[in-house]
């Protein structure tokens, strides 16, 4: 799919399908309506007039044949309320439309950008919702797939800059890349198949990938991750990307770590889960995956920082040799663990990753986990939880995921939480006790990320799409990609 900015009007451009976006009015009458009634014989205030169409928030039209234009078929795109109008919603807008055409046999579709607003902003709205809706997590299926034959998007946007165009696509497409990683069973990426898909990407990225393998990681003393694996047939791995800049990096230039869990599959271990829904655990390893997806936006976007992703990938399996509660490990840091409860593995494998990435030189870390439920009870499936050991190093994520439209709220973490981890016979507990299990999880990781400013997304209610949306299919969401890449771009 290739897309392409023009500065021709809406009605001069030669596609199968155009679209155009309609803000909501309770007048009778739709914003903008001369201009559509102009190319439409003004069937657009008829359908105004009636409530068929006015513009009501993923609402769509579609006229066909409209007369005075090339195209063969017209959609007006309902954006809602214009004072809530934002890059987030226009995305969501045009892509609720297109996941409604996507199968209609339309290859080319030209669509006329947000009004009164940025235009690279209306751009990379437009790019993200058709790009992201394009998605369809049926590759697996021998039959019965919902086939796309969209080939080009022709985007009407005066004063829009390429480079806007070529980030929005770049960012898109890298999240897809996390959706269709995330979205694969346990069975078809274990975690040596995941290592090998990041070297393989990476490698295509222009990135430098190296995978620490079950030796290494023993020689190393990540006792807590290699922990977590013991149940398990599949070896661990520790898979690290790294982004270079194109210019010299002096000693002051921010080192950008992103650590990613990626359990690619999680039974709960001997501390095992329900078997309802546990078919879902093959995206305990969307951030692992986002991590990945990050990397790949970052090398097409090339900030004038280095970047480096550490993630730790295992299966977290019942057996013979499996990890058992009450058992303690000692992680690569040298902190003790008593393991309270096998099911959180997660902070497990990410506090030897989060030294790790301190040793190879980060100044400053983000971690991205399907890590509690509690955090899905608190913030439900439309907030990420995110929690920090340094408020600045908080508001600079905050407003890149601002800038990206992905919604993150901040969450308490501090010596509070801390105590409730305390252990008679280690260092530390793996879990405190029922109440605040965000939070104390949060605090577990904050132990070992130290002084480092650090970031921790717990992303356990967003990975996820339960249910089908407008614009999205049920599965993974590729959440966070997005907003790591706008920090890292913020940073250099």
């Amino acid at each position: 799919m290739r897309f392409k900015l023009t500065e021709l009007a809406l009605e001069d451009i030669e596609a199968d399908v155009a679209m155009g976006f309609v803000y909501e009015t309770e007048n009778g009458h739709i914003p903008g309506d001369k201009f559509w009634d102009s190319i439409t014989d003004g069937l657009a205030t008829e359908m105004a007039a009636r409530g068929e169409f006015r513009g009501k928030f993923q609402s769509n039209a579609v006229i066909h044949r409209p007369q005075r234009m090339r195209s063969g078929r017209l959609v007006l795109v309902g954006a809602g309320p214009a004072g809530k109008a934002q890059t987030a919603r226009w995305s969501d807008c045009v892509g609720s439309a297109w996941r409604q055409l996507r199968t209609a046999g339309a290859g080319s579709v030209a669509v006329l950008a947000p009004y009164g607003v940025d235009p690279d902003k209306a751009v990379r709205a437009v790019v993200e919702g058709i790009a992201l809706a394009e998605y369809e997590p049926d590759v697996h299926k021998s039959s019965g797939r919902e086939t796309s034959s969209l080939q080009e998007v022709t985007i009407s946007a005066t004063g829009a800059t390429q480079r806007a165009l070529d980030h929005a696509v770049a960012t898109a497409t890298a999240q897809n890349r996390a959706r269709e990683l995330a979205n694969e069973p346990g069975n078809l990426l274990t975690p040596t198949v995941l290592a090998a898909r990041a070297a393989e990407l990476a490698s295509a990225a222009g990135l430098e990938c190296e995978v620490l393998d079950k030796a290494q990681l023993e020689s190393l003393g990540m006792g807590a991750l290699l922990g977590v694996a013991r149940g398990s047939v599949e070896a661990p791995v520790m898979i690290v990307v790294r982004y270079r800049p194109d210019a010299e990096v002096q000693p002051e230039t921010a080192h950008l770590g992103l650590v990613g869990k990626a359990v690619t599959f999680d039974t709960g271990g001997i501390s095992i889960k329900p078997s309802k829904d546990m078919h879902l655990m093959k995206h305990d390893m969307a951030g692992g995956a986002a991590m990945l997806g990050a990397m790949l936006a970052i090398a097409a976007l090339r900030p004038s920082i280095p970047v480096t992703a550490v993630i730790p990938s295992v299966e977290n399996m019942p057996g013979g040799a499996a990890q058992r509660p009450g058992d303690i490990v000692k992680s690569r840091s040298g902190t003790t663990v008593e393991v309270l409860n096998t099911d959180a593995e997660g902070r497990l494998i990410l506090a030897d990753a989060l030294t790790y990435a301190k040793e190879l030189g980060c100044t400053h870390l983000v971690d991205a986990a399907t890590l509690t439920g509690a955090i899905v009870v608190a913030l439900g499936t439309d907030f990420t939880g995110l929690f920090s050991n340094d408020a600045g190093w908080r508001d600079r994520v905050v407003e890149a995921s601002k800038e990206a439209g992905e919604r993150m709220w901040p969450m308490p973490v501090g010596g509070e939480f801390s105590q409730l981890l305390k252990s008679p016979v280690a260092d530390l507990a793996n879990i405190g006790p029922r109440w605040g299990g965000a939070c104390t999880a949060a605090a577990f990781l904050g132990h070992f990320a130290g002084d480092t400013p650090w970031v921790h997304l717990d992303i356990a209610g967003t990975a996820w799409y339960e249910a089908k949306l407008p614009h999205a299919p049920v599965g993974a969401s590729g959440v966070a990609v997005a907003t790591l890449a706008r920090l890292a771009m913020s940073l250099g």
